[in-house]
């Protein structure tokens, strides 16, 4: 079942929300100091083509500069992936085949917030984080 939502998943918003978190891990890269932000944001770009059966977790050894990351990433490219999440849920939200798939967007909006400090893990390994 997770293999048939994500092949629509794919289909119907994946596709083009990965694009935009690969769009601002390259504009992350280019510039040397934000390298880490363009790692997390090639990170969640996989999470965001292939999200069913996966999930997110916090991480334990997440810091103090983790948190300050977190509010960089935050006004210069989270509020824009945010915004892209709720765009595309709530488009997806109008149809009833569309709901799971829009409910899964907008789980997907803290992490495209604060991506630094989480890991994406598979949801049949219970306390995978640990």
């Amino acid at each position: 079942m997770k293999f048939i939502l994500n092949i629509l998943w794919l289909v119907l918003s994946g596709f083009w929300l990965a694009l935009g978190y690969v769009a601002a891990g390259i504009i992350c890269c280019i510039l040397i100091i934000t390298i880490p932000f363009g790692i997390a944001s090639f990170r969640i770009a996989g999470y965001a083509l292939w999200p069913f059966g996966r999930t997110t977790v916090i991480r334990d050894d997440a810091g103090a500069g983790s948190a300050i990351g977190n509010v960089i990433w935050i006004i210069f490219a989270g509020w824009w992936l945010a915004l892209g999440h709720i765009v595309t849920g709530l488009v997806l939200c109008v149809t009833i085949i569309g709901i799971p798939f829009g409910i899964a967007n907008f789980k997907m909006i803290p992490v495209s917030l604060m991506p630094l400090g989480r890991d994406i893990v598979p949801t049949d390994e219970p306390f995978a984080a640990r």
